[in-house]
């Protein structure tokens, strides 16, 4: 969440970052609410002060305790009230993007960054369907619309990308960490995913628990209420992920493009506030140098402010070239959420002996299943070289 304390200080900036996203309306609500809160504290400060009398009360006394104790019960309950309205308008409030993220609101309002590679193609060019295995009836037939069975070949090449993006991160200095994919709702409000996005993630109301749409939620989570002891840290996980995908009907709903269910390489660290830039731009780096390896035209954007998540101040994506589509599509994205999820879940560091301070959260993705469809169009089913020592065929092969 944003800093409030802040926010008081210097509304007006605030206000005015955060109507870059369209939030502007939501911070004014969250003003309003805090104000009603605030109006209410010396209020229940003057009743408290009143119970406290020296020596024995008088019959009087006693009399005028009882009322004020019945007031005092009366303005603590809609100070309560107040708190959790304050509370719940806080929650809604994104974070605040950085100066340096692009302006608008759509993917179009990206501003591209740079390019990288030849964007050449076999004759014609094929979609993944056409070249890999993926079997999207038998999928449907056992989970329903967009989700698929990835066979054979195509498997060993997604496999093969999950092995070389977690020994490049582990090379890199990253911790691996096979994490939980199921996940308590503070997990999901913590990382900022809830209460905006609930909508997109499926839920097992009879255990309180809903499945991930990425391992960076368990891997903010599971330091929930902590207070770190050395930083940096620096995360890396393999799961799979699950995304309902309710805004976007009919959109890329062909094939493995997007589905419900897929796999990917998470990157999460826990930085110092006055390195979190330069490590955002280290993220970008190793993700940039894992797509270079695979031989993958590129291109990197700037995100636009309004088409960030609730917690990213900053986001690149990273388009592959896809010849079937004849356009670039995301295949990984770096984000910066400064102090926002930290805040959320309670997790501070230690500065010095007594001091105590908020961290920043990054987050960023090694590979996803995307990245064996950039693969297969662009190569029409030849494998790079370095994706066979993991386990991929020279050539994939549709049974």
């Amino acid at each position: 969440m944003i800093d409030l304390k802040a926010a008081r200080n210097d509304p007006d900036t605030v206000r005015s970052a955060l109507a870059r996203r369209g939030a502007g309306h939501a911070f004014d609500e969250l003003l309003a609410a805090d104000e009603r809160w605030r109006a209410l504290v010396p209020k229940v400060d003057e009743l408290r002060a009143q119970q406290k009398l020296d020596g024995k009360p008088t019959p009087e006394q006693l009399e005028r305790l009882k009322q004020v104790k019945e007031q005092l019960k009366s303005v603590e309950g809609e100070l309560g009230a107040a708190e959790a309205v304050r509370d719940a308008a806080l929650g809604k409030v994104p974070n605040l993007p950085h100066a340096s993220a692009a302006d608008g609101d759509r993917d179009e309002d990206a501003i591209v960054v740079s390019e990288w590679g030849e964007r050449t193609a076999p004759d014609p060019a094929l979609e993944h369907l056409d070249v890999g295995n993926y079997d999207m009836e038998r999928g449907a037939k056992v989970s329903g619309a967009r989700f698929g069975l990835i066979i054979g070949d195509a498997a060993r090449l997604s496999l093969s990308l999950y092995r070389l993006a977690l020994d490049r991160l582990t090379e890199a200095g990253f911790t691996p960490v096979l994490p939980p994919v199921l996940v308590r709702e503070e997990a999901m409000y913590g990382t900022g995913f809830f209460p905006s996005e609930k909508n997109d993630f499926y839920s097992i109301p009879e255990d309180g628990l809903y499945l991930v749409g990425t391992s960076e939620v368990p891997l903010i989570a599971m330091h929930m209420g902590e207070i770190l002891e050395q930083l940096p840290i620096r995360y890396c996980a393999f799961s799979s992920c699950f995304r309902r995908e309710s805004g976007s009907a009919g959109r890329d709903t062909r094939g493995m493009f997007r589905v419900h269910q897929f796999q990917k390489v998470e990157m999460v660290v826990y930085i110092r506030p006055e390195d979190s830039w330069d490590e955002h731009e280290r993220l970008l780096g190793i993700e940039e140098s894992i797509v270079q390896e695979l031989g993958v035209p590129y291109r990197v954007v700037n995100s636009a402010a309004g088409d960030l998540s609730s917690a990213a101040a900053k986001r690149y994506d990273i388009e592959a070239w896809f010849p079937s589509q004849n356009r670039y599509r995301e295949i990984t994205s770096c984000s910066n959420t400064t102090d926002y999820q930290a805040r959320r879940s309670g997790i501070r560091y230690r500065v010095g002996e007594k001091q105590l301070e908020t961290p920043h959260t990054l987050n960023g993705t090694a590979v996803t299943d995307r990245c064996a469809l950039a693969i297969l169009e662009n190569f029409g089913g030849d494998v790079p070289e370095v994706l066979q020592s993991f386990g991929a065929p020279a050539r994939i092969t549709k049974a």
